[in-house]
Formats: C-alpha cells, structure tokens, sequence
C-alpha cells in the first residue's frame, strides 16, 4: 500500500484544500484586477463626458472661481461678510452656520432626549405617559413638516417689532427674530477670559478627582464650594484687577425694526428647535433601551445603600447604559448634521443653501461645489465618529470591557 492511501483521511482533505485554496486564490487576484480595471474605465468616462460638456458651456473647470466676487448678501454670518466678498468667504459662511445650528441641536437633544427617557421610566403615571406620547408623537412626524410648523405656524405669526413681546426691556422677541444685547469687548477682556478657561479646566479637573475617589476608595469629597470659587471667584478677580471685559450694547427700536444688540433670526430658531425635538424623540429611546439593559439589580443595589434613585441611575445605571447607547447615539448625532441641510426650506444661510445653491445658480461650478459641500459633510461625519468612538472606548475601559 503507497504511503499515499496510508496517508490519513483529514490530511488528505487538508492537501486538497491547500491545492484548491491555491488556484481559487489566483482566481480572485484575476476578478479584483479586472474590477478595478472597470472602475477604472468608469471613472475615466465620467471624468471624460464632465470634461467636455464644461467645454462645450465654455465653463473652466477648477477652483479659481472661489476668488471671484460673490455679488450677494447672507442674512446671518458670525464672521464680517459684505456681497463683495469671495465665493470662498461664502463657503465659509455657510460652513459655520451649519455647525452652530448642528452643535445647538446635538446639545439640546441630548438634553432633552435624557430627560424624557427619565420619564419614560418614571414610577410617576403621568410623567411616564407624557414621556411616551411625546415620543410617539414627534418620532413619526416628518422632519420637514416640523420645521415648517415652527417657522410659519409658530415664528411667523409672532407680533412685528413695533408690537414686539418685551422681556425685561432688554431682550425682544418678534416675527424678526430674537434681539438681545450684545457684548463689546473691553481692555480686561483678555484676562478675564483667561481666568475663566482656568477655573474650567481646574474644576473638571477637580470633578474627576472627586469621582475616582469615589469610585476606588469609597471617600466622598465635596467640591461644589471649590468649584463655585473657581468658576466665579476668578472672573470676579480679574475684573477688580483689570477693569470689566465688557459692555453690552442694548437693542433700541428706531423705526420699523431694532437697531443695535445682536439678532438671532427665526429660521435659526425654527430650525434648531426643530432638530432638537425631532432628534430627542430617537434619543430618549435609545437612552431607554441602555438603562433596561442594565440588571435591576443595580438599582436595588444602589437603593440597599441608601442612595436614592437620581443618585443611583446617574452613578450606577447611566454610566454602565453607556455602553449601550453610545454606538446609536453617534448615528443620531451624524443625522442632526445631515438633516440641517433641510435649512434650504425655509431659507435659512447654511452650506447647501448658500454655497450649493446660490453660489452654484451664479458660477456654474457644479461640480467642484458639490464635491466640496460633500467633502465638508463626509469630514463633519468622519469627526463626529471618531469623538464619540473615543468616548466610547473610555467608557468600555472605565467598566472594565
């Protein structure tokens, strides 16, 4: 008998595999060639036909147009911007403007969604049943139809400055938007800013020093007095020394309309306000879900120690539910960015509406200004993703996954 047939059953299929595994290996290598050389070709063709029919409409391809003069006017900036500014002035307009309006809603969802997950989970009927009818109802309520409510049913029907609703007769509120006094900026400016990220900083840092205390020894440290002294005693301090960081500028009514004071205008409010809302409704049942998934036992556990429950779930429960909400919180907050690009219904200046809308009305650049206005989307994404990827691994580490 060869030592071929002697040779044992598994190490002949094993031989087998390996000889096969060799040739389906060639094979693949041959297929993902031949792929890529297709998509090759494609994107070869798509480059190609752009290429030409910008020649044809005697359109020049490339970026130079980002120096040219935009010719417009956008109603909200928080950088100065006149209509003689660059196209270039106008992507960074509208860039800004969508992240505070993206930055003010994760903030407030994130509020919001917390705390009507509470009452989802509140012992209290009426709390409980405010909680799910909320989310019931707002969850399946179109995203544009809520925007468009807060701004024409809600905003727009909101008195005329003459007639504009007072609050402290400083602070205005009209179909123009919100008026509040603006602050100027003085010599102690500087300084007084420079004590204030301080006592920040050192009362994080006093916070988290409490927290591992309490955690690894069991030493509960009170560090609100401490806290109070950095956050206020500072600033106070460096304006006895310095002089006051700054004036406010009071909105005065001078005609028709406010001048003076800083504006915050209606289709920032409805917009925000909007995403906010819709957003928490996901969020708060995803705040839900993570604290189910923690065992009761936990807060029988907090409960047989005294604590009482506040304490318990923002201690004990939330903190281990992290792990569970933080993957689909990420996904909510990727939306909140996404979804703003909805501003062009009612007109308020993000990216979309006046970067690849009215600047491509005006250039004809289509295709450097939508590959621009996806690149920013996809890099806002890719950010968010790796904050709260981080975020997340601390907190698997802190519980010890």
């Amino acid at each position: 008998m060869s030592s071929e047939a002697r040779r044992p059953p598994l190490q002949i299929e094993l031989k087998i595999r390996r000889a096969l595994g060799g040739k389906a290996g060639w094979n693949g290598v041959a297929v993902q060639l031949a792929f890529a050389a297709v998509l090759g070709w494609i994107g070869y063709e798509i480059i190609s036909n752009a290429s030409d029919n910008l020649e044809k409409q005697h359109i020049a391809a490339g970026f130079g147009f980002l120096k040219n003069n935009a010719g417009f006017d956008v109603n909200q900036t928080l950088i100065s911007y006149t209509g003689s500014d660059t196209f270039l002035r106008v992507f960074v307009v509208g860039l800004l403007n969508t992240l505070v309006v993206s930055v003010v809603g994760i903030v407030f969802a994130t509020v919001i969604g917390f705390i009507i997950a509470l009452c989802r989970l509140s012992p209290n009927w009426l709390l409980s049943r405010i909680g799910e009818i909320y989310v019931e109802v707002i969850r399946n309520l179109p995203l544009l139809f809520q925007i468009l409510f807060w701004y024409l049913a809600v905003l727009a029907a909101l008195p005329n400055p003459r007639q504009s609703i007072s609050l402290f007769g400083i602070a205005f509120i009209s179909n123009r938007g919100l008026v509040i006094p603006s602050p100027v900026g003085e010599g102690g400016l500087v300084p007084f800013l420079a004590m204030l990220a301080f006592g920040i900083v050192a009362a994080l840092t006093l916070r988290i020093y409490a927290r591992r205390a309490l955690f690894r020894r069991g030493q509960v440290i009170r560090i609100w007095p401490w806290v109070l002294g950095l956050l206020f005693g500072l600033p106070l301090v460096s304006m006895l020394l310095f002089g006051r960081p700054f004036t406010l500028e009071m909105p005065q009514l001078k005609g028709f309309n406010f001048s003076g004071g800083a504006r915050v205008i209606p289709e920032f409010v409805a917009l925000a306000v909007a995403l906010s809302t819709y957003t928490a409704a996901f969020i708060a049942e995803i705040v839900r879900a993570g604290i189910l998934s923690v065992h009761k036992g936990q807060m029988e556990a907090g409960s047989s120690l005294g604590l009482s429950r506040g304490t318990t779930l923002r201690l004990i429960v939330v903190p281990q539910a992290m792990r569970v909400i933080v993957p689909p919180l990420t996904n909510q907050y990727l939306n909140i960015t996404k979804n703003s690009s909805l501003a062009v219904a009612i007109g308020y200046p993000d990216l979309v509406s006046v970067f690849a809308g009215t600047s491509l009305s005006q250039t004809g650049q289509a295709i450097e200004i939508i590959a621009m206005t996806m690149g920013v989307y996809l890099l806002i994404s890719l950010i968010t993703s790796a904050v709260m990827s981080v975020y997340g691994w601390r907190v698997s580490r802190s519980l010890g996954a």
